[in-house]
């Protein structure tokens, strides 16, 4: 299975599979699109309730990173076709984390071409981080 989550991690649950579905289409696994799961079929899967994969695609619906077609399934939307309603406060909170990673490699010694180093490898992780196969 491509998704994986840990029930022993102290991220919730329904929180591991939004932000391993962000972290899918960031990477290119996913492209706009692609049909996922049914609610039902990826709790099966992944051995959860399924409300706890409902909860995931609500966020996941209201953040746009995928629209639900009533009748034809759940699918990865298109990027900037609608921005999602907090997008502003979302803006905020990553110029927050960048900051304090800014001061984090200021405290650890890093020059700035370090940390711009090390930004742009956490961008090609991202993209370029293995697929798990399918168990």
């Amino acid at each position: 299975m491509w998704l994986q989550v840990d029930p022993r991690s102290p991220t919730p649950v329904y929180q591991q599979i939004v932000d391993g579905i962000k972290a899918a289409v960031a990477a290119g696994w996913l492209q706009p699109g692609d049909r996922l799961p049914s609610v039902r079929d990826l709790a099966v899967s992944l051995a959860i309730n399924h409300n706890t994969v409902a909860k995931a695609y609500q966020e996941l619906e209201r953040s746009r990173v995928i629209e639900v077609v009533r009748g034809r399934g759940t699918f990865v939307a298109q990027p900037g076709q609608r921005p999602p309603p907090d997008v502003a406060e979302r803006m905020d909170k990553l110029r927050d984390s960048l900051r304090l990673a800014w001061i984090e490699a200021y405290h650890l010694g890093l020059e700035e071409a370090e940390f711009e180093r090390m930004f742009w490898q956490a961008r090609e992780d991202a993209r370029g981080g293995e697929r798990k196969e399918e168990t």
